[in-house]
Order: structure tokens, then sequence, then C-alpha cells
């Protein structure tokens, strides 16, 4: 498998997420990133595992301490792959904004039109006297 394709792969998982989403906030330890969870310390490290193969995560050792950290150059490789189709949602989004505008314009100037156009008389019967 790819780089890209472990790294959505270990992103697929919410609490892999969750575990980014606190080393966001700085080193921790594994016990620390256990603690929200109502798992075993074996299957944190387990999803732990699956973000280091992924490259996301490093676990250091300082004595009896195993730091985790986030790597944050690990995830610029899956943001350079959804910038394009970012960029391609966004240029959708911007034409549809243009032509609801457009239309709503449109809509508009029709209505003034009605407005200042004099109605219609309907011709009167005229009898027969």
């Amino acid at each position: 498998m790819d780089p890209l394709s472990i790294k959505f792969a270990a992103l697929a998982d919410p609490t892999r997420r969750a575990i980014l989403a606190r080393l966001v906030l700085g080193e921790t330890s594994v016990t620390e990133l256990a603690e929200p969870f109502a798992m075993s310390m074996p299957a944190v490290s387990k999803h732990l595992k699956v973000l280091e193969h992924a490259g996301l995560v490093t676990r250091g050792r300082a004595a009896q301490w195993r730091p985790c950290k986030i790597e944050p150059a690990a995830l610029k490789e899956v943001d350079d792959w959804l910038e394009s189709y970012r960029r391609f949602w966004e240029a959708g989004l911007d034409r549809l904004e243009t032509y609801l505008a457009d239309l709503q314009a449109k809509e508009t100037a029709e209505v003034l039109v009605r407005q200042r156009r004099p109605a219609k008389r309907k011709p009167q019967k005229r009898s027969g006297k």
C-alpha cells in the first residue's frame, strides 16, 4: 500500500483521529492518551502503532516515560492531496453562487417590469340597449 493510502487508513478510525486531536495540544504519555477512551491499554497501543506506521505519530523514550507526539509534516501530504479537491469544490461553489445571483437578478428585474406595466383592462361588455 502506498504511503498516502496508509495515512488515510489510519485516519479512517474515529479513535485515532481523537488521539491526533489530543496530540495537537502537545506531547503526552500513552496513559494520558488512553484516559478518555473506554478501552484497554493494549487497544490504545494498537491504535498508536497504526498511527506510527502511517508516520502520523512518533513515540520517544525518556526513562519510564514514553511520550507520543504528532508529526505535522506527515499530515502535509494528506493536506496537499486534499487541496486539489478543495479547489475543485470551491470553484464549483463559486460558479453556483454566480449562477444563483444572476438568476435572482433576473427574477428581480422581471418583477420590476411587471410592476411598472399598466394593468391590462378587460374590455367591458356593452349592453345592447
